[in-house]
């Protein structure tokens, strides 16, 4: 079963080292480099060369990920849930969006300018925002979590970053693999691919 989580991380996040898949998954790094191994030997994923190299989905892994995909949720027996869920999620994605711009960019005299966070308070306006939608989210990844488990995982991971920015490291909410949200577009592209959804 992990090695099935580990092919459907680098379906979902994309050309990652260790960490970010060790992460991602929930998985000791030692775990996860042992699936990762196995998914390499199978062909279905491939490394990178160099010491800081990236893991990444051969064609061949891509499509056993979307077979897998597919087997789960036939088996699981939610698509319907899974699809109202999605479509709230799409709701609040496009706050999440607008919140996004807002904590990157401010208006200041009439034209809008990077946010250099100087302006506590105004920045402190943004994370409430941010945490009133996680809030809601909240609701929403229940849902996910129930229809299939494995969901639950970006419960722990948004809680992780936004508690991160909420107490200072501010590069968690927009710039770093592991800000909330790298964390909301990996679980936007994980409804994607479960339920068979072309990005747009």
């Amino acid at each position: 079963m992990s090695t099935s989580i580990v092919l459907h991380v680098l379906r979902c996040v994309g050309h990652a080292g260790l960490p970010r898949v060790a992460d991602a998954a929930g998985l000791p790094e030692a775990d996860a480099e042992s699936h990762l191994i196995d998914l390499a030997v199978a062909g279905w994923v491939t490394r990178s060369p160099g010491e800081h190299g990236a893991w990444g989905l051969t064609e061949a892994g891509r499509a056993e990920d979307a077979r897998r995909t597919v087997r789960e949720l036939d088996s699981a027996g939610t698509r319907e849930a899974l699809t109202a869920a999605y479509q709230r999620f799409m709701v609040l994605n496009s706050e999440l969006l607008e919140l996004c711009s807002a904590w990157q960019l401010r208006a200041l005299d009439g034209t809008m300018a990077p946010n250099d966070h100087s302006d506590p308070a105004y920045d402190a306006l943004v994370l409430d925002r941010f945490a009133d939608l996680d809030r809601r989210a909240g609701a929403v990844i229940a849902d996910l979590s129930a229809a299939l488990p494995r969901f639950g995982r970006y419960r722990v991971r948004l809680t992780a970053a936004l508690d991160r920015a909420r107490s200072g490291a501010l590069e968690h909410l927009t710039d770093s693999t592991t800000a909330y949200h790298t964390v909301w577009f990996q679980l936007h592209e994980d409804q994607l691919a479960t339920l068979g959804i072309p990005r747009r």
